[in-house]
């Protein structure tokens, strides 16, 4: 599973990196411990509309825009559930009511510097840390919805809320030893396809995309243990990446096995 991330880069340097407009308004700041609800960074691909509302099918555009972290259905009721809908599982998405209309016409890419991930033992859990080596952002597969209430006579939801799942898979080689899970990570050459709004989830172009990703693109990845500090929301700032020596013996992996440690 994917429930806390770094968000590092500053939003004009990842439209750079991902192709795309910086719609965020300058309101995205970096976050070294990324947690459910948080407004958070997305890609979106879409067809630009005319002052009267009206799409042009002609054209798209790919935005950087901010969204809540915790996807809400359309049809939700109010959107206390969202907290529990941060991940949804790549296998089975497309089938799932909550999920099924967004990855039909509504994928995104979640841009992180790292991932968090916890290792169970006995009597303890273990954070890692995982992230590109050379720097790079990772591109996690999502998918976002809109919602709005039917009835909001108090007005605390004027403009309804964008919200956002971030897909999960099998995780491969030495990440297994953390988590059966990892966010489903998606190489630069994927990227149009996925956010592609005219092609659904069920396109050959598309469902490919589903599978775990391949040993080079992992193999690229360094995991390093970190602090228990990142347990905490409250704790935020670059110490949370740093290297943790205080690993307990059962959990402490074999990193020779795959990715090169930090």
């Amino acid at each position: 599973m994917c429930g806390r991330y770094a968000s590092i880069k500053a939003p004009t340097d990842l439209a750079d990196e991902f192709r795309a407009v910086d719609a965020t308004d300058g309101a995205a700041q970096p976050d070294y411990n990324v947690a459910p609800t948080k407004q958070i960074v997305a890609v979106v691909q879409r067809h630009p509309r005319d002052a009267d509302g009206t799409p042009d099918p002609d054209t798209t555009e790919r935005t950087l825009r901010l969204v809540r972290w915790g996807l809400v259905p359309s049809w939700a009721k109010d959107p206390k559930g969202g907290a529990r809908m941060i991940n949804a599982r790549s296998e089975t998405a497309a089938e799932k009511p909550a999920f099924k209309r967004a990855m039909q016409a509504r994928r995104c890419l979640v841009p992180a510097d790292g991932w968090y991930e916890w290792q169970r033992g006995p009597d303890h859990k273990q954070p890692y840390y995982t992230h590109h080596a050379d720097g790079s952002s990772l591109a996690m597969a999502g998918i976002w919805e809109y919602w709005k209430p039917k009835d909001d006579p108090e007005g605390a939801y004027p403009d309804g809320l964008v919200t956002a799942s971030v897909l999960t898979t099998s995780a491969v080689g030495v990440l297994a030893q953390v988590h059966d899970r990892m966010p489903l990570l998606l190489p630069a050459s994927a990227w149009d396809a996925w956010l592609d709004p005219d092609v659904g989830a069920d396109d050959p172009s598309v469902a490919a995309l589903l599978a775990p990703p391949s040993e080079e693109l992992v193999g690229a990845l360094e995991l390093r243990p970190v602090s228990p500090k990142v347990n905490s929301v409250r704790n935020n700032g670059p110490e949370l990446l740093e290297p943790f020596e205080d690993v307990p013996e059962p959990l402490q992996l074999d990193l020779l096995a795959g990715p090169n440690p930090a």
